[in-house]
């Protein structure tokens, strides 16, 4: 099962328990995160497409850390004018990992504690 979602303005393709390297979100590094905006579902070949996004479907993510990326140079020069300018950039990233895809109109499942908690009553 993978799931297309659109995570800080870009699609990735998504599965449980992958781990991806996205822009800076907001939160600490154990927080969890979800996603609504999910494009494109594919339950083992049943595939559910979006117009733009799914209702109801959904990805659950952790917070794993918080980094900056490779340091890129930008370099720019015009020949025989003298001009030389030199730049450097690392790009803030967050790691995350996908703990699950909720399918829509799939209701989550209750924990065990509730579960026990209703059938002593």
């Amino acid at each position: 099962m993978y799931a297309i979602v659109e995570i800080a303005g870009q699609q990735f393709k998504v599965s449980k328990d992958q781990k991806v390297f996205v822009h800076r979100l907001e939160g600490k590094e154990g927080d969890a995160i979800t996603f609504a905006k999910v494009l494109l579902l594919d339950d083992s070949g049943n595939i559910t497409l979006g117009a733009p996004a799914i209702e109801g479907a959904s990805v659950e993510a952790t917070v794993l850390q918080h980094i900056k990326g490779d340091k890129v140079i930008v370099f720019k020069k015009k020949r025989r004018k003298g001009y030389k300018v030199k730049n450097g950039h690392r790009q803030s990233l967050t790691q995350i990992q996908v703990s699950g895809i909720t399918l829509p109109g799939v209701k989550k499942k209750a924990s065990k504690k509730t579960e026990t908690a209703e059938t002593a009553e």
